[in-house]
């Protein structure tokens, strides 16, 4: 089966540090094109989508351009300052770059803003709408919190797609699963709205954690999204804290059902991210 890894990481801590990474993780060093591409090719995946980690309007260019070095990358969600007036003007010099055909999405670390609400800035809300007229699509990275104000902007913006990461982050290890399942099915109501099946195992208990306690979460929005609107994500290398590349996919495949994986594993990946 063909598989499409829709979310993973690159960094070389010689161009710049990722401040977000403790000091003495296993983390803390550097992971390229050169580490993804035995472990990618291994777990027979075929094309990936490298996503941003830094807001950093540097490393943009820098991911575009390595997609076009590697075959193996099929799709970059980088960064832009989205509040900049200028926005739609920057997104279509980001597509005249070298690799900018790869430019198929725009994530913003929302999970870090102290504003609940963040998205629902008015000066947000018009860089969002700039993202949807330039045809790309939004990534959500948020914690459990802020799923109100992802659903209150998808339902403003109905004409931008945007992707709901790590399922929002729900607290695994805890084995809750309200409010977040309840604020997950709201926004899953929303046709312009789809979701990776990603993150999952960094969220269960690092100590004890098993595939059945990620259960609860995978069938919560298996039900809510449908396999037509998930995606799987091996969030490599972050992955690795809890489970190598092959197992964080032999996971999603039995937290799903076999006949939706051709769905799963690639169909949705490739026509949300136009791949």
């Amino acid at each position: 089966m063909t598989v499409v890894d829709a979310h993973h990481h690159l960094w070389d801590l010689s161009v710049r540090d990722q401040d977000w990474i403790g000091r003495g993780s296993p983390l803390r060093r550097d992971f390229t094109a050169g580490d993804l591409l035995p472990e990618a090719r291994a777990a027979g995946v075929d094309r990936t989508v490298l996503v941003q980690t830094v807001t950093v309007a540097e490393e943009t260019p820098e991911f575009l351009a390595l997609a076009a070095e590697h075959e193996l990358i099929a799709g970059v969600v980088g960064w832009t300052d989205l509040t900049r007036p200028d926005v739609a003007d920057e997104l279509a010099r980001l597509r005249e770059l070298p690799g900018g055909r790869y430019l198929k999405g725009v994530r913003h670390q929302v999970q870090s803003e102290p504003d609940p609400e963040w998205l629902l800035r008015a000066d947000v809300r018009r860089g969002l709408a700039a993202v949807a007229a330039a045809g790309l699509v939004y990534d959500l990275v948020v914690v459990p919190h802020q799923l109100p104000a992802c659903a209150k902007a998808a339902a403003s913006l109905p004409e931008l797609t945007f992707v709901l990461d790590h399922l929002g982050k729900p607290p695994i290890a805890s084995g809750a699963l309200e409010p977040w399942a309840s604020d997950v099915r709201e926004l899953a109501a929303l046709p312009n709205t789809v979701c990776k099946l990603s993150g999952m195992v960094t969220e269960a208990d690092p100590a004890s954690g098993t595939v059945d306690d990620l259960r609860p979460y995978a069938d919560t929005v298996l039900e809510a999204f449908g396999p037509a609107r998930l995606m799987f994500g091996s969030d490599w290398p972050v992955c690795t804290l809890a489970a190598s590349y092959g197992e964080v996919l032999d996971m999603a495949r039995q937290l799903t059902d076999p006949g939706d994986h051709a769905q799963l594993f690639e169909a949705t990946a490739v026509r949300v991210y136009g791949l």
